[in-house]
């Protein structure tokens, strides 16, 4: 008798756990398989100080196949769900397609950037959901610095010298505490730059920075900002974004160079596609995790609206700190589905939230006892350190070598502005050239994922005989691209002119073609002779939904 099989759909929070918690109560019962875009976990949390330069990237990356030995990693990305066929049907790394079977489904894809009609932001703006986003803007700062303090013009300078950053949650106000430091440091003991300022402002159209979390945390947080030099204004946002700056909803236009998205997140939507019950895009489950009138599928994490039974008649928030305790809890049903324990329901009380401002700063809670100052720091990064699975002494090292040595400001160069797209489904991927010229031709960065000929419950069982076509369609255009001259000003060849809100200077420098996400051309296009080989673009996301952001949480 073969043995039941499980797919867990996502490696975030909720997914990884799942996986773990699985792999040891299940191991040599039933066959657990992990279909992730990438072979890591990242923890988000401490996303803001790779952008900070305080931690390298692999720090904050934990190995899937090194910390799940007894779970099957396939790389890939899922296009759709056909449950009467109790089939998950994906895209592999290099375009090529795949099905896996499954007897149990633990849908945690998690979540995206959330978008809102606000014209030219999609185009000038960058989000910070993946270790790609966090690169980018590292490099991106430190190129900034380094042109401002080279120009002749001072207005130049200061546009340059100037970072907005939007929304005054978890990660925004991480990033701009964390941004703001990063800068000085950047001018501080350095001659040639002593006229520079580096101002950042932190945007938000809410009353208080973090307004999802205490006065105390808020007070503290806003408190720490203002006296380190962030310009805090809450009550306004951007209207409008173009090329050259930012238009604030109180009049006022900003000189800028660049733009960081903030402002939350919104549910995956490969979970619409299913025709199941939606609470604001998230999948609704009963308190087991489990969607109701199917057995074989549970959900978790930020795509799931599970209730919260500590508050009768609401669902648990959007952090890591539910998803992370979704995950073990969805496990234990999942094996308990096969016969293997008992069904529990999630419960849980929060036992307090930490926000690190950079330095020493922090904003702290835990167990309701307020702090602030160096105590908070020191709760904060203990905090990290026991709930990080993986890196707890190369994140600890690196935090001592912050503190007593200087950080390298030095930009890699490793990933360009039309790579990282802020309407995107995989924050995680980086896109490649043919992929961001294609979506800058149709008029947006992106398309929403159920936009592309539908795979879901009954469409799907044609997938198989559309696979045959795509395989061959596939080698056509692995290394088709698109040509340069149809790029237009938010990829780096835009007839001449380079967006520098963007990429000021990405004129002078080649291109890298890069990992690409997923393949979805239709046709192939004939490139110049000199194109990078890239592989399919990554469909976008339907209208955003407004939820607390997952990083950040404790």
């Amino acid at each position: 008798m073969s043995r039941p099989r499980i797919v867990i759909v996502g490696a975030g929070f909720a997914g990884y756990r799942a996986a773990r918690t699985l792999s040891r109560i299940a191991r040599g019962k039933a066959d657990i398989t992990l279909l992730n875009p990438t072979d890591y976990f990242l923890y988000l949390p401490l996303l803001p100080q790779v952008a900070a330069g305080i931690l390298e990237p692999r720090r904050v990356t934990v190995s899937l196949s090194g910390t799940l030995p007894h779970v099957r990693l396939v790389l890939g990305e899922a296009d759709a769900l056909d449950l009467d066929a109790h089939t998950v049907h994906y895209t592999g790394p290099e375009g090529d397609a795949g099905t896996l079977s499954f007897d149990r489904l633990i849908l945690a894809a998690g979540s995206v950037n959330k978008l809102l009609p606000i014209p030219g932001v999609a185009e000038h703006a960058h989000g910070f959901r993946g270790l790609p986003e966090a690169l980018y803007l590292r490099d991106h700062v430190t190129r900034q610095v380094e042109l401002a303090a080279a120009a002749d013009d001072p207005e130049s300078c200061a546009a340059r010298c100037t970072f907005v950053v939007v929304g005054a949650g978890y990660t925004g106000t991480e990033v701009a505490a964390q941004g703001k430091l990063f800068t000085d440091a950047q001018v501080r003991k350095h001659p040639l730059r002593a006229r520079m300022r580096p101002r950042w402002l932190l945007l938000d159209i809410a009353e208080r920075v973090l307004p999802e979390l205490g006065e105390h945390l808020s007070r503290t947080a806003d408190r720490v900002l203002r006296q380190r030099g962030v310009e805090v204004r809450m009550g306004t946002s951007v209207k409008e974004a173009t090329h050259s700056g930012v238009l604030l909803t109180d009049g006022e236009f900003v000189d800028t160079r660049t733009l960081v998205w903030c402002v939350g997140v919104r549910p995956d939507p490969l979970a619409e596609s299913l025709g199941l019950p939606l609470e604001r895009g998230r999948l609704l489950v009963d308190p087991y995790l489990q969607v109701p009138g199917r057995p074989e599928l549970f959900a978790a994490g930020d795509g799931a609206a599970v209730p919260d039974l500590e508050r009768p008649g609401q669902y648990t928030p959007m952090t890591a700190q539910h998803a992370w305790r979704h995950g073990k809890t969805v496990a234990h049903n999942v094996a308990a589905s096969l016969g293997i324990g008992e069904r529990r329901p999630y419960r849980h009380r929060d036992m307090g939230f930490v926000v690190d401002l950079g330095g020493v700063k922090a904003a702290a809670n835990p167990l309701g006892v307020p702090l602030s100052g160096v105590a908070a720091g020191a709760v904060t990064r203990g905090y990290h350190l026991a709930a990080m699975p993986g890196n707890r002494i190369r994140v600890a090292a690196d935090w001592l070598l912050d503190a007593v040595l200087p950080r390298q400001a030095v930009q890699l160069g490793l990933v360009r502005s039309w790579s990282v797209p802020l309407d995107t489904a995989s924050p995680e991927l980086v896109r490649g050239p043919g992929a961001a010229a294609e979506s800058a031709t149709a008029g947006t960065t992106d398309k929403p994922r159920t936009d592309k000929p539908a795979r879901t419950d009954q469409a799907a069982k044609t997938h198989q005989a559309e696979d045959s076509e795509k395989a061959e369609m596939t080698e056509k255009s692995r290394a088709v691209g698109e040509p340069p001259s149809k790029r237009t000003e938010d990829t780096p060849a835009s007839a001449g002119r380079p967006d520098p809100v963007q990429d000021p200077d990405a004129a002078r420098h080649p291109e890298p073609p890069g990992p690409v996400a997923r393949s979805d051309l239709r046709a192939a296009h004939e490139p110049p002779a000199d194109a990078p080989a890239v592989h399919k673009p990554h469909p976008g996301e339907p209208a955003p939904h407004s939820h607390h952001p997952s990083e950040g949480a404790s």
